[in-house]
């Protein structure tokens, strides 16, 4: 069964469409990318399988239900932006999720920390903005969920870290997962990814499994995105 389907799926700010009645069905066990310029939708894809922004029009089920609060418990959802409240210590945000979510594992959290050498004594506001998105990045993925959603996971960390957030991604999901990543750095990313969608002007312009892209185009998906998107 799918994981993650839109059916006719349209999103309207207004006068602005941002998702035009798009179709796309996700599996399970598969790392997906999001791609494509700023505007296409793929932020507004995630909030609507997240539940904080609802359809004009057409259907998006999240493992065969419509998000709300019953699929809460099944995705782990990772913003583009600071949502943990800085007032916290990194300890008490680990007590905090596991009161909050079932599925948290805080052994998995705190050796991800270590070998992050992130102290869990810190202060979530006094951390740089590249160690915040790391530590809210260990917190998404120490959940045992169904749907993994990520929303630029790696824009503001540094590149020696990536590797290991990767890594940190591959090995930290199940296999009856989906994870869906939201990026512009595809060139990162595109080691750990089974499939790619490519959004434009709110359609589906490419749904692809990512080795079947390269041999098909004979470049990467980077370098395809490259010239496909190219101004």
């Amino acid at each position: 069964m799918a994981v993650l389907e839109c059916r006719k799926l349209t999103k309207k700010y207004g006068s602005v469409t941002a998702l035009d009645g798009i179709d796309l069905t996700l599996e399970p066990g598969r790392i997906v990318g999001l791609v494509g310029p700023n505007g296409s939708g793929k932020t507004t894809l995630i909030k609507l399988a997240q539940h904080l922004l609802t359809p004009t029009s057409g259907d998006i089920l999240v493992c065969g239900q419509e998000p709300g609060a019953r699929t809460k418990g099944l995705v782990s959802y990772l913003p583009d932006r600071d949502y943990l409240p800085a007032w916290m210590n990194i300890k008490s945000l680990l007590a905090f999720y596991q009161s909050f979510y079932e599925d948290f594992d805080p052994q998995c959290a705190l050796d991800m920390l270590k070998a992050l050498e992130i102290d869990p004594d810190m202060m979530f506001k006094k951390l740089s903005k590249g160690t915040r998105e790391k530590v809210q990045l260990i917190m998404t993925m120490s959940r045992a969920a169904s749907v993994y959603l990520l929303d630029e996971p790696i824009a503001g960390v540094d590149p020696a870290a990536r590797d290991y957030i990767l890594r940190t991604i591959i090995g930290n999901y199940s296999p009856d997962a989906l994870v869906l990543i939201s990026t512009h750095l595809i060139a990162d990313v595109e080691p750990v990814l089974d499939e790619v969608v490519f959004l434009r002007q709110g359609h589906v312009e490419l749904h692809e499994n990512a080795d079947a892209l390269r041999e098909k185009t004979g470049t990467s998906v980077d370098g395809y995105f490259r010239e496909t998107y190219r101004c």
